[in-house]
């Protein structure tokens, strides 16, 4: 079996998990070379997911589609971000969202990165907190807020953890009826997230299989 026909195989089976037709699949593709990418183009895939700006940058030159960034954002590295990201799931802070409204030359449509336990390694702010940088984000004119993006802790049972998330997105969306989406779940618990709620889920090995090794 050739890489292509491995990656079709891989994307139709991970195709016919999702059960609702209002899911946003998000081909993770950090690791994997640019030839992965544009195979996934030509299968249909036009959603592909970065976490390091450098990949995104050559990536997205290369592949036409909608581009998300998902990794932690540091803010030297915004400017760049910007510059081939349309999306970007993991803000947490209130003044790269400042930062990233001065620098972008376009409207970016941003998740809040929500954390369960606050746990600093994973990022993300307590559901305490969103509400503030919520409202915060709406005095920012090019910057769109869509949504809340959550990474479950390590140990938490996936139905729980993403039955929780789903409630603290419902409430949320009660203060902002804008935020409509949800982004959770990634290859091992994609079926989960959706059951619970989520709208747009970030799957990358059971796609394009084992990551490669990355320097």
């Amino acid at each position: 079996m050739n890489r292509r026909d491995e990656i079709a195989a891989n994307l139709l089976a991970v195709q016919g998990k999702i059960t609702r037709p209002d899911i946003t699949l998000i081909a993770v593709t950090k690791t994997y070379p640019v030839s992965d990418v544009q195979i996934l183009h030509e299968l249909g895939i036009n959603n592909f997911g970065e976490n390091r700006n450098e990949e995104g940058l050559e990536k997205a030159a290369q592949v036409e589609g909608r581009w998300h960034f998902q990794g932690e954002i540091q803010s030297r590295k915004l400017r760049d971000i910007a510059r081939w990201a349309d999306v970007i799931h993991s803000l947490d802070d209130a003044s790269h969202a400042t930062k990233l409204n001065s620098v972008t030359e376009k409207e970016i449509d941003v998740f809040l990165q929500l954390s369960l336990d606050g746990d600093p390694a994973r990022g993300g702010v307590r559901a305490s907190e969103l509400a503030a940088l919520g409202a915060h984000l709406h005095t920012l004119p090019n910057v769109n807020l869509v949504g809340l993006m959550c990474v479950l802790p390590l140990g938490v049972e996936a139905r729980i953890g993403f039955t929780e998330v789903a409630k603290i997105h419902r409430d949320f969306q009660g203060e902002f009826p804008g935020a409509q989406s949800l982004s959770a779940g990634m290859s091992g618990d994609f079926e989960i997230a959706i059951d619970c709620g989520a709208t747009h889920i970030r799957v990358g090995s059971q796609i394009l299989g084992m990551r490669p090794p990355h320097g």
